[in-house]
């Protein structure tokens, strides 16, 4: 192991963060306010929940920071979908938390090297109380997203609409 940084290991991220963004971008009101099926949220809920999971794994549990710089400074206990279905977000304001949310995944990139994936951490004062490795939280939060967008492309593809291609 070397003390480099993690971030060619997920080299593929920034693309796939590209294309989300592309086709959220994309999205009219009525397109967010889509409901896969009745009993899951709409597009705009999806979307918002996948940013702000970003800061709670990566800023409220592994300790970084940046989520001052996102809309989601209490991301533990107020995102979109899990806690808050009543502030509808735009197609801008989602683009610009992806975009937020993806500077702090890019420092992590940056910052952790493969001695660090094996460290334990947690915070004490987010839901749960428990430890992960830091490597788990790195692979959650991106399994979290490729989850995330499998689901908006099969709404996607409900609709007629143009699926996000993460392969591209």
């Amino acid at each position: 192991m070397t003390d480099r940084s993690i971030r060619l290991a997920f080299s593929g991220w920034a693309k796939v963060n590209s294309s989300l963004r592309e086709a959220v971008a994309s999205l009219s009101e009525e397109q967010l306010a889509r409901h896969p099926s009745p009993e899951r949220w709409p597009l705009w809920a999806t979307i918002g929940h996948l940013a702000c999971q970003r800061v709670f794994w990566l800023c409220d549990f592994a300790g970084e920071p940046g989520a001052d710089a996102t809309r989601f400074t209490n991301a533990a206990y107020d995102c979109p979908g899990d806690d808050d279905l009543e502030h509808v977000l735009s197609a801008a304001e989602l683009v610009e938390a992806l975009d937020s949310t993806f500077r702090v995944v890019e420092m992590c990139l940056d910052t952790w090297t493969l001695p660090m994936l094996a460290e334990e951490i947690g915070h004490l004062d987010c839901p749960g109380d428990r430890t992960h490795p830091r490597g788990f939280v790195v692979e959650r939060v991106f399994s979290h997203d490729i989850w995330h967008i499998a689901e908006l492309n099969e709404a996607l593809g409900q609709a007629d609409l143009p699926q996000i291609d993460i392969w591209g």
